[in-house]
Formats: C-alpha cells, sequence, structure tokens
C-alpha cells in the first residue's frame, strides 16, 4: 500500500479557469463555440438543436470545453416520450445568470 504524497502542496483555490481571465479577453474564437454561446444567450438548448446550430456531431464536447474555460452551462434532463412513445430523458443546456455576465463582460472587453 503506497502512502499519499504530502511533499506536493495542495491549493485551496478551486480548479476552474475563469472564461474572462486570459489574456486580452479572448475567451474563446473558435466558430462553433461563437455560435453555441451566441445562441444560449437568446434560449436554452437541446443537444440535437446545439448541435444543427454548432455545425457539429458532439454537442456535449463543444460544451465542455466551454466549461474548460470557465462556464457552468448547466445540462437539465427533461421528460420526453420518443417516437415508440417511451419515456427519455433528453438534456436540455442553458446558461446560468453567471455565464451570462462572464460572456457579456468578455463581449465588452474583446478585441475587435
Amino acid at each position: 500500500m503506497k502512502t499519499p504524497d504530502s511533499s506536493k502542496p495542495e491549493s485551496s483555490a478551486p480548479n476552474k479557469r475563469n472564461f474572462t481571465a486570459t489574456v486580452r479577453f479572448i475567451g474563446t474564437e473558435n466558430l462553433r463555440h461563437l455560435r453555441v454561446i451566441q445562441a444560449l444567450m437568446t434560449r436554452p438548448l437541446p443537444r440535437e438543436q446545439l448541435d444543427s446550430i454548432a455545425g457539429a456531431s458532439n454537442g456535449p464536447e463543444l460544451v465542455a470545453e466551454l466549461r474548460r474555460r470557465g462556464l457552468e452551462t448547466p445540462c437539465t434532463r427533461t421528460k420526453k416520450k420518443d417516437r415508440d412513445l417511451f419515456d427519455c430523458w433528453p438534456g436540455v443546456y442553458h446558461f446560468t445568470s453567471a455565464d451570462r455576465r462572464r460572456v457579456n463582460y468578455w463581449l465588452a472587453h474583446r478585441n475587435g
């Protein structure tokens, strides 16, 4: 059994990047990210619509990338019926009010 290495200091700060903390408030320049951000600022989106708007077939990975950049972007599961009338729980992505503030701050301070 190995004992944990206590020589490495543990940070008490959360390991989450701040969306606007990068130099010149870059946020993101990825066109898929920008399309998703614009749409989520308007309304919540189910995964299928997110894929269509982004122009990609892996919306959850795009959301994961935005989360790694500091946005929360929660996914709320909603009960629906599929075409065979079975219950399913598709996810709907949305921005929190903190996400909206971060994006608005980034938009106000970015170059260009």
